[in-house]
């Protein structure tokens, strides 16, 4: 991975495109790109948050605000207008990024994280064997756990690739937005966004189960309808596979019980007990000659008893 100093040695005008901030991160080997009003140009090394040049002049709300205008589909310019905050796939030349716009106090801020254009297969990875073992339930549940951006999306991705290669199912993923583009090889895949295809994770979900699934990828569950929709499915024949934001995996059993009034839970917990495959938990830890960060995975998995 490149260092910082791929960068020019300063900016002296704000750049006029999103694009030429990508290009410089993608270069350096950046995972995010920040660009905010009243702040300087920044991104994330090596999981630290710094300036690209730290000498740069500050962007303005006028100049942020002039960025968004040139790339935000007209689609989420209404979303933004009318809800303040918008999350949608960007691509260009060099990356695919998924990418959040809000205001703020001082005008608008952008953030672009980067996704990988083509899915690593589970042996570039280098994800344990056992995780091809969990691929290969017809039925079931499968949560990849862990903060915001320690890889969660691409583990599942890799996931549902292996899958795509070894089986002659119908693939559903339902994403928000689509990170990974898949193309079906030995399964057919089909692919919606939410906010594009559909309005919701719940309602897409629901949907999914009226298209002859028999894998279903869920990007997010967010909701108690969401939650409940995919145990169900998981109960009925449908391998599912989807992601959920907590610390470890045995937090993980508590977090789904937790979203359902107390007079289900002891139902849910019954129903996850027999569902539940396996919870794989994602944490990034520094290297330490400080030159990026590795994986480490807690993978649980449920034995009968």
């Amino acid at each position: 991975m490149a260092s910082k100093n791929s960068a020019p040695l300063v900016a002296s005008h704000p750049l006029t495109h999103v694009d030429d901030y990508l290009e410089i991160g993608q270069k350096a080997g950046a995972s995010d790109v920040h660009l905010a009003a009243n702040a300087r140009p920044k991104w994330r090394l090596h999981g630290r948050l710094e300036p690209i040049w730290p000498d740069a002049p500050r962007l303005t709300a006028e100049h942020t605000a002039a960025l968004a205008e040139a790339f935000v589909p007209d689609v989420y310019k209404s979303e933004l207008k009318m809800r303040g905050d918008s999350d949608f796939g960007y691509a260009n030349e060099f990356a695919r990024y998924r990418t959040s716009v809000v205001r703020q106090r001082l005008g608008i801020e952008i953030v672009f994280r980067v996704i990988n254009a083509n899915v690593r297969t589970m042996d570039e990875l280098e994800l344990p064997e056992h995780l091809k073992v969990l691929t290969r339930y017809q039925n079931g549940l499968i949560l990849a756990t862990g903060s915001v951006g320690t890889g969660k999306s691409t583990t599942l991705a890799a996931m549902v690739e292996q899958i795509n290669m070894e089986r002659h199912d119908h693939i559903i993923t339902l994403e928000d937005p689509i990170e990974y583009v898949l193309k079906s090889k030995s399964c057919h895949v089909t692919q919606r966004e939410i906010f594009t295809h559909t309005e919701s994770f719940a309602s897409a979900l629901r949907a999914a189960l009226r298209e002859d699934p028999d894998v279903i990828m869920v990007g997010e569950m967010r909701d108690l309808e969401t939650i409940s929709l995919a145990i169900t499915a998981s109960e009925t024949g449908h391998l599912v596979l989807a992601t959920l934001h907590t610390s470890n995996a045995s937090r993980t059993l508590d977090r789904l019980l937790d979203v359902f009034p107390t007079e289900q839970q002891e139902q849910v917990r019954v129903m996850v007990s027999e569902s539940l495959r396996g919870v794989i938990s994602h944490q990034l830890i520094p290297r330490a000659d400080g030159t990026g960060r590795v994986l480490a995975l807690e993978i649980l998995t449920n034995t009968p008893a």
